[in-house]
């Protein structure tokens, strides 16, 4: 394919994938989009892209086609109907959550009719969407990924080839494992606060101003393994260190939450957790 001439497509146009095509509009080569909403349609002809009179017709002009939908029985959907009309040599890619095994599967059945599909979701939400500043975890031949990721530029700052077809996806739950933990420990948190009098509103605001700062919870994945650390290697008093300042700080805060009657069972396994969980756990015998 060659890149500057490359015709897209994109289908669904929700709270995400609006404004993704929106910022994809702006492609040289031209973008086709069709949803059942003609109203989300109209504003992306607003926009400069070109509307599809249904799926199949998309799939005869475009080379490149996103897929935005809310889960695997649509984007199973889309695809039946991309397929019969789609080009030799197009690239579908899965903007949607869905199962790993869905995405294998699909691929193996746009494979049979010359057609490559990469799992592609993304992370940053409608605010990143619109600014462009999406993450997009593609899954698939890396020479798929090589030759269409110019375009998805515009939408996303930072593309990852994190590996074979299904592998885009499984980085997304991962990430967003680690997502909805971290709000399920924002709860918890804010029971804390509540039962010693704290103002919710500006502890928030303290929490987003540090993890600007510091980056969060992402701020320690920085090592290749979850493999415990050699006391020789460099990480290993950095990690020691995270250990020692959150061990004591949860010691804190589960000792607060005894005494207020608060139940802080994510702090209690955090406690149990963390020092393992980074690579530097305590001898045998010796407890946080």
């Amino acid at each position: 394919m060659n890149d500057d001439t490359l015709r897209l497509g994109y289908v669904g146009l929700g709270n995400i994938g609006a404004p993704m095509a929106g910022r994809l509009a702006a492609w040289p080569g031209g973008l086709d989009v069709f949803d059942l909403n003609d109203d989300a349609v109209a504003a992306l002809v607003d926009k400069g892209a070109t509307a599809a009179a249904d799926l199949a017709a998309l799939a005869a002009s475009a080379d490149v086609i996103g897929i935005c939908v809310v889960n695997d029985a649509q984007v199973r959907t889309v695809v039946d109907g991309l397929l019969p009309t789609a080009r030799d040599g197009a690239v579908f890619t899965v903007h949607s959550t869905i199962s790993p095994e869905t995405a294998v599967e699909l691929a193996a059945v746009c494979a049979e009719r010359g057609v490559t599909l990469l799992d592609a979701p993304i992370s940053g939400g409608a605010p990143g969407a619109e600014q462009g500043r999406l993450a997009i975890m593609f899954g698939g031949p890396r020479a798929a990924y090589e030759s269409i990721k110019e375009p998805f530029t515009l939408a996303g700052d930072m593309l990852v080839h994190a590996g074979e077809v299904g592998a885009g996806t499984r980085m997304k739950l991962a990430r967003n494992l680690l997502h909805f933990i971290s709000f399920a420990a924002t709860t918890e948190a804010a029971r804390l606060a509540e039962a010693s009098g704290l103002d919710l509103a500006k502890l928030g605001r303290v929490v987003r101003h540090t993890d600007a700062i510091t980056g969060g919870a992402g701020a320690i994945m920085l090592r290749e393994t979850t493999t415990p650390i050699d006391p020789d290697d460099f990480w290993y008093s950095i990690f020691t260190h995270v250990r020692e300042l959150g061990e004591k700080d949860l010691g804190l805060a589960l000792a607060a939450g005894r005494q207020l009657g608060v139940d802080l069972p994510l702090g209690e396994l955090a406690l149990r957790d963390l020092a393992a969980g980074l690579g530097v756990p305590h001898p045998e015998g010796e407890q946080a």
